[in-house]
């Protein structure tokens, strides 16, 4: 019998490590239904190995992985594919089509869907584009974006699905302040709106604040910290208010 959780993604004692490197040690966590977790920390970590377990692309050495309240630890691969119908992943490349313009981008992944009419997959792609506020760019091509509308037409893409579960990595790195902050201000629309369980992966904390209600903070292959977001600077050990503080510092220039 499949063992279950009753968290929709659940960590047990998971470790991970790449020949001699320890990238995990022991982590536990959990996301429950409709909430953001924020995977934090510095530079090689494991915030990115973390979600490559939540979509199995990776298998623990020790411990469990739920995802979906299921075990994936181990799953077949017609199996697995069955998860990634429920849960998806926006890369932090934004992983699109080059040869394929927005729209079509968008609407990839209902091509599988023979339920669908194309009269039904243009309402989809419509509607994902205009929830994302950029209808405006449904004719371009990749080349013709920036890397931070990339990355909206990449959540668009993932939604078009209609997932439970969306995994983001870095989705604010290498864009502007602006940019950004829009991107942040997306992904909390799209919380509030769709209820879907989130996690993302960010050095960002003003994005971890806006989007998250709950956080882990990886440090020396370990979750140094776990629990609500708001807490973290209060109850987090030392480092990690360093980490928070250096953050909130204007970059060299701004001022």
């Amino acid at each position: 019998m499949i063992e279950e959780s009753a968290h929709y993604i659940e960590f047990r004692g998971v470790s991970k490590a790449f020949g001699d490197h320890v990238v995990l040690n022991d982590v536990s966590l959990c996301v429950e239904p409709g909430e953001t977790l924020a995977v934090l920390g510095r530079s090689g970590v494991g915030k990115s190995v973390t979600l490559n377990l939540i979509m199995g692309f990776h298998q623990p050495d020790s411990g469990r992985v739920f995802v979906a309240h299921r075990d994936i630890t181990g799953i077949r691969e017609r199996e697995l594919l069955e998860i990634h119908k429920k849960v998806t992943m926006v890369f932090q490349s934004g992983a699109l089509f080059d040869s394929l313009s927005v729209g079509d981008n968008v609407r990839f992944p209902l091509e599988e869907r023979m339920e669908l009419s194309e009269s039904d997959r243009e309402e989809i792609v419509d509607g994902m584009l205009d929830l994302l506020e950029i209808s405006n760019l449904k004719d371009l091509m990749p080349a013709d974006l920036s890397t931070g509308m990339k990355r909206a037409v990449s959540i668009a893409r993932a939604l078009a699905a209609k997932p439970e579960a969306i995994l983001y990595d870095e989705p604010t790195t290498m864009v502007d302040p602006l940019m950004s902050a829009q991107i942040g201000d997306l992904m909390r629309k799209l919380k509030q709106q769709l209820k879907l369980t989130s996690v993302v992966v960010t050095h960002d904390m003003a994005l971890a604040r806006k989007v998250a209600d709950r956080a882990v903070f990886l440090h020396d292959a370990r979750a140094a910290y776990f629990g609500p977001i708001s807490r973290i600077y209060q109850d987090g050990a030392p480092f990690i208010r360093e980490f928070w503080d250096l953050d909130a510092m204007p970059a060299a220039g701004s001022l």
